[in-house]
């Protein structure tokens, strides 16, 4: 698992984050944390996994680039949000790629 060198961090996942981020490293599932992650398919911006189906067989082999964790869905929603307003601020497009490099 990759992390973002300036990882987002959802306000409630905030009171949690050094732990939630050691049991992602640990490979635990966690019921109700979420993780953002670039889109898999290029005709989206991001992905939101929970930690329950992060871990499961089919998609463990997957290399995860982890740009945000979030407790909670719409805590997720919020945090994809964030980023995207901020990318577009900074590149005044939706390419999450370049985004994350100038940062």
């Amino acid at each position: 698992m990759l992390w973002y060198n300036h990882l987002y961090v959802g306000e409630k996942a905030k009171k949690h984050r050094f732990t939630i981020i050691q049991k992602l490293r640990k490979n635990q599932i966690q019921p109700g944390i979420y993780v953002i992650t670039p889109a898999s398919n290029p005709n989206n911006i991001m992905d939101i996994y929970s930690t329950m189906m992060l871990f499961e067989a089919p998609i463990e082999t997957k290399e995860w680039m982890v740009i945000g964790i979030a407790d909670g869905y719409q805590e997720a929603l919020e945090l994809c949000r964030e980023i995207v307003d901020a990318m577009y601020q900074k590149t005044g497009a939706f390419c999450l790629r370049e985004f994350l490099e100038e940062k």
